[in-house]
């Protein structure tokens, strides 16, 4: 089992501290995977890499495979609206940068890899930095308007997605469209993997099928795993060794030097 380090990476003006959680292979020089949870942006913990599945399948699984693991908080959207997010994100791949290699880490070759809202976060990291290897989104929100015409049975305002914008997006429509990634994809993407569950009744299968439509048009390299009959947080999957193994293999190609 690795060691796992706590360190507070940022303290935005006004807020709390922000932590990650880093955990390292035994071998020097390790890429990077900046793991960033899920919980519909309103709740959530870095210690959780998804529910359901626990630290050995998941970021021991990682770390056994060659990888550091840094778990990321963010700001929950009851503390600050978007792109709030995507600040504290930048903040924690910067403190990589500059204090990776005295952790064995090489925060040259970073993987951002997410779930869920997470897997957002890390789309938009991806489509807005030049400094990604690859994103690994699983199951993530990627086009905002379509999520608001989900009946999710709450009231418009009330949404996941409302309230990290701060308004349902037909309200806040220039928002809504930078927090899409469908909508953000451009030709200098570094590669994704996407992967979804086709029995979502969350984060509905068509969303992460928009993102790869969208990266495909502007010839992206993008790789698409549906998971039949997969739900959120691939609950119910009797075994998720696959669904990790096919990231991990995706990390490898992108980090190989």
């Amino acid at each position: 089992m690795p060691s796992i380090l706590e360190i507070d990476f940022a303290q935005p003006a006004g807020f709390r501290p922000l932590s990650l959680d880093l955990r390292t292979p035994s071998a020097a020089g390790a890429p990077v995977v900046a793991f960033l949870h899920g919980g519909g942006w309103l709740r959530g913990s870095r210690k959780v890499f998804t529910p359901g599945i626990s630290d050995e399948q998941s970021f021991d699984r990682i770390v056994a495979a060659g990888f550091a693991v840094a778990s990321c908080e963010y700001r929950l959207s009851g503390e600050a609206h978007f792109p709030a997010q995507l600040d504290d994100v930048d903040a924690a791949l910067a403190w990589l940068q500059t204090h990776g290699s005295e952790h064995g880490v090489d925060a040259g070759r970073i993987v951002l890899w997410g779930v869920s809202a997470g897997a957002t976060l890390a789309s938009l990291t991806g489509l807005r930095r030049d400094d990604v290897r690859g994103v690994v989104d699983w199951f993530g929100p990627a086009e905002l308007f379509a999520m608001a015409e989900y009946d999710t049975g709450e009231p418009p305002e009330q949404t996941r997605e409302a309230q990290w914008l701060g308004a349902p997006a037909a309200m806040l429509p220039d928002a809504a469209r930078l927090a899409s990634p469908a909508l953000q994809a451009h030709g200098a993407a570094p590669p994704f993997h996407i992967s979804h569950g086709t029995a979502d009744e969350h984060v509905p299968f068509p969303q992460s099928e928009a993102l790869v439509q969208a990266l495909r048009a502007v010839d992206a390299d993008v790789e698409f795993h549906p998971v039949d009959g997969g739900k959120h947080f691939w609950e119910g999957l009797a075994d998720t060794g696959p669904v990790f193994d096919r990231a991990i293999a995706f990390m490898r190609r992108v980090t190989a030097h």
